[in-house]
């Protein structure tokens, strides 16, 4: 006879997969072999209650399972009916041959061969339900194989990440390596992405089916790259499950323009550095920040607005060449003077006998 996995499981014919899937939890809590001991008679037990979920919680499984069933069920009330009426067509027969003659025995021993073969013919059909209910488990379980194989199973291919990374202009412009630190998923260990391990929710990874893992990579990042690009790195997505391909990881690349004080200019490093008007007409010496560090550099006396001078060797490098920092000179009145300092102003006023627009109305 066929197992019942209904009464297996504790539940109605008719139960929801809801209903089938809580009835297994607390069977599973209840005969896990961790919990109720590793006994042989545990482990058969525990082996059964899978081996019920694993039928009456595929629909498709269940139907064939319900199908085979109700057929088996339908033969087998056939065959009691026909061998009850066997029986009291035998005692009726006994009745009839009583009172008959010796001449229609022949015609009862007929009678007898027939329920004879008939019995034979019920046996033989019994048989054949049972062989199709114990093929229906093989090749039940021989589907299930493949699933408990992450490298059988399904391949899956994992998603792409897409990220973003800020670099300077001169960055951009030269190329650099950057370490980028990059969340992805993989295959939780334990249940290797099938959320159930040991008949029941994987504790590792909670059900999840996989984990959040942190990750540093070196990107190499192109000279000349233009804001909005995508740097594309194969394989350093999210992992693929049963053998399916790794995503990729997307870098869009932001270049930070705000922050930085240069322009470029090929090789060349720009900037503007602001000098106040007694600066200008002494000379001075100001700090300059430079790619390789703080420069100072001497402003000569009586230097004009918009002045250049050149700090040779201080731009950027390419292939064993280096460019020039060019620095421009902007002659600025501070908006916070002292009173002093106006008084000052007003002295110079007196003393200057100059007119820097006379020539501009000749």
């Amino acid at each position: 006879m066929e197992k019942n996995y209904y009464d297996i499981l504790g539940i109605k014919p008719d139960a929801t997969e809801t209903e089938i899937k809580s009835a297994f939890r607390k069977l599973a809590r209840k005969w896990h072999p961790d919990v109720a001991g590793n006994s042989p008679e545990v482990v058969e037990k525990f082996k059964e209650i899978n081996e019920a979920y694993e039928i009456l919680s595929d629909s498709e499984k269940r139907k064939k399972y319900d199908t085979l069933r109700g057929m088996f069920n339908n033969k087998a009330k056939t065959e009691n009916q026909k061998t009850g009426n066997s029986q009291s067509r035998t005692k009726s027969d006994d009745k009839f041959e009583k009172q008959h003659t010796q001449q229609e025995r022949p015609h009862q021993e007929y009678k007898k061969q027939e329920t004879n073969t008939n019995s034979r013919n019920n046996a033989n059909s019994k048989n054949a339900f049972q062989d199709a209910w114990d093929s229906f488990i093989k090749k039940t379980r021989e589907a299930e194989k493949p699933k408990q194989n992450k490298y059988t199973a399904k391949k899956i291919n994992g998603s792409d990440i897409t990220s973003e990374i800020t670099i300077t202009v001169s960055e951009a412009l030269m190329g650099t390596t950057r370490t980028v630190n990059i969340l992805h998923t993989e295959p939780c260990p334990k249940c290797h992405g099938r959320k159930f391990a040991n008949g029941s929710i994987c504790a590792y990874c909670k059900g999840a089916g996989e984990m959040s893992v942190h990750k540093k990579l070196s990107v190499k990042i192109p000279e000349r790259v233009k804001e909005g690009a995508k740097i594309r790195i194969a394989g350093e997505g999210n992992q693929g499950l049963n053998g399916g391909k790794n995503g990729d990881l997307y870098l869009i690349i932001r270049i930070d323009t705000e922050s930085s004080p240069y322009k470029y200019e090929g090789l060349n490093i720009l900037q503007t550095i602001p000098l106040e008007p007694y600066e200008a007409v002494l000379g001075c010496t100001v700090d300059v920040k430079t790619p390789t560090g703080i420069v100072q550099m001497k402003i000569m006396p009586k230097t004009m607005n918009g002045q250049k001078y050149r700090l040779a060797k201080e731009g950027l490098e390419k292939d064993g060449k280096k460019g020039d920092m060019i620095i421009t000179v902007s002659i600025e009145i501070p908006k916070d003077l002292t009173k002093e300092e106006i008084i000052l102003y007003e002295k110079l006023k007196l003393e200057s006998k100059r007119n820097l627009r006379e020539k501009i109305h000749e």
